[in-house]
């Protein structure tokens, strides 16, 4: 990582922009130490004259809070509040974090400079062509997935009538049938491939918003930045001194780790007094 690191801002989930270029994020009404359906959005000046809670603390099943001694933000200090002092409280617990570190199992245990790196370095992966959904995840998976635009998705419920490896058509319950074209070894900004691969069989019923197609990045519908490996902390015949990391021909050899990219060439050939250029 470059010493530039640290210097890209990412939203956190949940987080928008309002007309005035402000951050703001959102929090659900407390009265009277219960929780209400009432979603207010926050910027951090606005956020600083109230008693926040985390989402994580006890709750009833009437969404009252349950607990005496309640942790809560206010005015940047951490203090404990009664619940009938509490204005509002967090929408969701991942609230706090960007899309990419959200994606990072077990963050919380992570040191904060660690974490930073994860966060960089997933958005320089390279798609693989055999990628694989990763053992241990978030739940996050699928949704970034989804609202990445890479997986092709059913825009209704329908039945799946054909199916090849560059279209696939459906007939929605009027009997109207929609064909969707899959991007096939498409060359991206960054040189990469785009390439998108048939989830669905011909007869399956499908729902709107199912995934009908793997794209880049994409196994079973689901964010799959690598593989799922065998690893060992071993030394090697000092092969493996400090960060440097020993692979197997096996791994080499069933392409694990291969990716397609695709560069684009110009030449141009003119024609001269002799002819033209061969």
């Amino acid at each position: 990582n470059s010493p530039f690191i640290g210097l890209i801002g990412s939203l956190c989930i949940y987080a928008r922009v309002n007309e005035l270029g402000f951050i703001e994020t959102p929090y659900f009404k407390v009265t009277d130490g219960k929780i209400t359906d009432e979603i207010f959005y926050l910027s951090a000046d606005e956020e600083d004259k109230y008693k926040i809670a985390q989402i994580n603390i006890k709750i009833d099943k009437d969404n009252k809070i349950s607990q005496d001694d309640v942790p809560c933000r206010f005015r940047g200090d951490i203090i404990e509040c009664l619940p009938d002092e509490i204005d509002f409280i967090d929408v969701s617990p991942k609230q706090i974090a960007s899309i990419s570190a959200s994606l990072i199992p077990f963050l919380e245990h992570d040191d904060a400079n660690r974490a930073l790196m994860g966060t960089n370095m997933q958005r320089q992966s390279v798609p693989l062509i055999k990628p694989e959904v990763p053992l241990v995840g978030t739940g996050m998976e699928n949704k970034v997935a989804v609202d990445s635009g890479a997986v092709l998705i059913s825009q209704y419920d329908g039945l799946v009538k054909e199916v090849s490896a560059d279209k696939i058509i459906i007939e929605n319950t009027d009997n109207i049938q929609k064909e969707y074209i899959l991007k096939k070894f498409v060359r991206s900004n960054q040189g990469t491939c785009i390439n998108q691969i048939p989830l669905v069989e011909e007869g399956m019923i499908v729902k709107k918003g199912d995934v009908l197609a793997d794209g880049p990045l994409t196994s079973e519908g689901r964010l799959s930045l690598g593989r799922n490996i065998l690893i060992a902390y071993m030394p090697w015949e000092g092969y493996n001194y400090e960060d440097a990391i020993l692979v197997s021909e096996k791994l080499v050899r069933e392409d694990n780790f291969t990716s397609i990219h695709i560069s684009e060439q110009e030449c141009d050939a003119r024609d001269t007094k002799l002819g033209p250029e061969e």
